[in-house]
């Protein structure tokens, strides 16, 4: 043990130099702790308050968003009690990353993970005996191991952190049963503080996360929308790879964005695509050589340029810079798209979320959920949160309404930062429709008081015969077959837009039956209206950009010269470009040609308050466009 204590004494200095040392920390308060190592002069939201709850020995939940600072409220903590915290998390790379960041501003962390050789975990294993370690990130099965349990037994544990608690959950979006194991924590430590942390989790999966890890826990629920954050959505055409490349040179050259897709595939199929067209794209999936896939990580964190990825990229990726998130193919779940869109605009500047969506993602995704050997229950479940993410993606309203109202946070008024919000899209009133799919809902609920799954109230709706039907005597209701003159894919359509408007809850411990919640009263009642979607209104991305297809080539120069103007203006206000004018907009100024401030007025999109802004630089970039076409001897100006 001396051997140990010197050689760690020389590894970090003067005795009397460690021991001035661990007397200032003794001391230090948590903020000077959090200047000192973590450079941060006041905490964030409610970090502090989390610090306090486990400081004084309680339990805590805490949900925060990506890169909204949730290893802080372990780190810290760490810090100022004695003896070792362990987190535990399911990511080796994360780990990895986190162990050398705290190393780096003189916090002894270590890891135990399955990239140890057995000599580097003994090393970490006397290091932690002899109290050395601060932080001990491990994944869950390694802590679980009886080796590791005992040794930790005779430790002195100050702090139980569970990151990605979703996990542990069913009900979650990424279920890992390994997860549901670490409820003997509670039994073995029952003196030691527990802290379970995720960025994304909806009531159910925040349930199951408190009953199977903490204690009386104090919940810290911070808000989930990312008001930076531009979200749009649109039904995937023969095109779309077209878009996503206009996209990203029109608006995004030169800047750092992420494209996710569904398999490795097609990851590569896309990269290729943008690199053919002059995009610095580089490509990130689970089948490729270590070397090559921690190569384009590395080059994406040194320059700006697009990856293409599948999942298996972006867990503990803090590039605060990322301008854009593209969904090549649709989520497997609104937690997924929440997560994955949130690595976008960390630096708090504006950034886009694009998603595509096709009734091929929602095929892909489904045969991925029934090949899998999950239990039927959690297939359930992930059938469910797909259903849910196209009832997102098909609404017609604001979707960071739609988008919190998830999470269970909600928000009073459209966001106008958002596709539905900037171009509604064309909507018809199919309020009689959801009153007929509630009523049914309810009547069939009322029969047995507990509710039955989406496809048995649509057959009772559309009058077909089953055993099942007959037998709860549900041909005999006053809903059935009152909705015959529609087909069980629009049944299906209407009843995802009334779960995700909450009018519909669905009840996943009991078979996802259905029942009417309080929200639908004003709706039956006929006090609202409910309007879909027009199936085939596809919004294509690019309607903005191919609806400059009708303007003459000198007009399309011109469209081009107001684009370059407003991306220019839009970096100098650090502002999004759509901010400062659509690109419908454009087109319309190009249309016109105005070379007077007054000219723009009855433009769609342009009021007083931007003639006023915007008015005088516009009309320069227009007269310079005339000077330049004029000598060209254009015929036409």
């Amino acid at each position: 043990m001396r051997a140990r204590y010197r050689e760690y004494i020389n590894s970090k200095g003067c005795f009397a130099c460690i021991l001035s040392r661990i007397v200032k920390e003794k001391m230090m308060t948590a903020e000077e702790i959090l200047k000192r190592y973590f450079g941060y002069e006041m905490f964030r939201g409610f970090q502090k308050e989390v610090i306090d709850t486990v400081m004084q020995g309680r339990d805590a939940l805490v949900l925060m968003p990506t890169g909204g600072g949730k290893s802080i409220c372990y780190q810290v903590p760490a810090l100022l009690m004695d003896g070792v915290t362990v987190v535990i998390s399911p990511l080796i790379a994360l780990m990895k990353d986190q162990v050398d960041m705290l190393r780096d501003v003189g916090i002894c962390a270590a890891a135990l993970n399955s990239t140890l050789t057995a000599e580097e975990a003994r090393t970490v294993y006397r290091d932690l005996e002899s109290g050395k370690i601060k932080l001990l990130y491990i994944a869950p099965e390694r802590l679980l191991k009886p080796l590791t349990l005992e040794l930790l037994s005779r430790l002195s544990v100050s702090l139980f952190a569970v990151d990605e608690a979703h996990c542990i959950s069913v009900w979650g979006h990424d279920f890992r049963p390994e997860y549901q194991a670490l409820d003997c924590l509670k039994e073995l430590f029952p003196h030691v503080p527990r802290m379970a942390l995720t960025a994304t989790a909806d009531e159910q999966t925040r349930s199951e996360i408190v009953s199977r890890l903490l204690s009386n826990p104090r919940s810290f629920v911070a808000s989930f929308d990312r008001p930076n954050i531009r979200y749009r959505m649109y039904e995937k055409g023969k095109g779309y790879l077209d878009q996503i490349t206009q996209f990203i040179l029109g608006e995004h050259m030169h800047e750092s964005g992420i494209v996710y897709c569904a398999t490795r595939n097609k990851a590569e199929a896309v990269a290729g695509y943008l690199k053919k067209n002059g995009i610095d794209a580089l490509i990130y999936h689970a089948g490729m050589e270590n070397e090559e896939r921690e190569a384009n990580q590395s080059a994406f964190f040194d320059r700006p340029c697009v990856m293409v990825a599948t999942i298996a990229f972006g867990m503990g990726i803090d590039k605060p810079d990322v301008r854009f998130i593209i969904h090549v193919d649709m989520p497997k779940s609104i937690e997924n798209f929440f997560q994955e869109t949130g690595r976008a605009g960390r630096d708090g500047k504006p950034a886009e979320s694009v998603l595509y969506y096709g009734l091929e993602d929602l095929v892909q995704q489904r045969f991925f959920i029934d090949k899998s050997e999950a239990d039927p229950m959690y297939k359930q479940v992930s059938l469910h949160k797909l259903d849910s993410m196209l009832g997102l993606a098909e609404s017609a309203g604001c979707r960071r309404i739609q988008l919190l109202a998830y999470f269970g946070e909600k928000l009073n008024k459209p966001c106008g930062n958002c596709d539905n919000c900037e171009n509604p899209p064309l909507t018809r009133d199919a309020t009689k429709d959801a009153q007929k799919l509630l009523s049914c809902i309810y009547r069939c609920s009322k029969t047995n008081g507990l509710g039955f799954g989406a496809s048995h109230v649509i057959k009772v709706l559309r009058g077909e015969v089953s055993d099942k039907i007959f037998e709860k005597r549900h041909d005999e209701l006053s809903t059935f077959g009152i909705g015959r003159d529609h087909t069980m894919k629009y049944w299906r359509r209407i009843l995802r837009q009334l779960i995700a408007k909450h009018y519909v809850n669905v009840n996943y411990r009991v078979y996802n039956v259905l029942t009417v919640s309080d929200r639908a009263r004003t709706l039956l009642h006929g006090q609202e209206k409910f309007l879909v979607r027009v199936e085939g209104d596809k919004q294509l991305s690019s309607r903005k950009v191919i609806d400059h297809d009708d303007l003459d080539d000198a007009e399309q120069r011109l469209f081009g010269k107001l684009r370059e103007w407003r991306k220019t203006c839009a970096n100098q206000n650090a502002v999004a470009a759509y901010n400062v004018f659509p690109d419908s907009t454009l087109i319309q100024i190009a249309r016109r040609k105005p070379r007077q401030p007054h000219q723009l007025a009855g433009i769609s999109g342009i009021g007083e308050k931007r003639i006023e802004r915007y008015g005088q630089a516009v009309c320069e970039v227009v007269s310079l466009w005339y000077s330049e076409e004029k000598a060209k001897d254009n015929p036409h100006i």
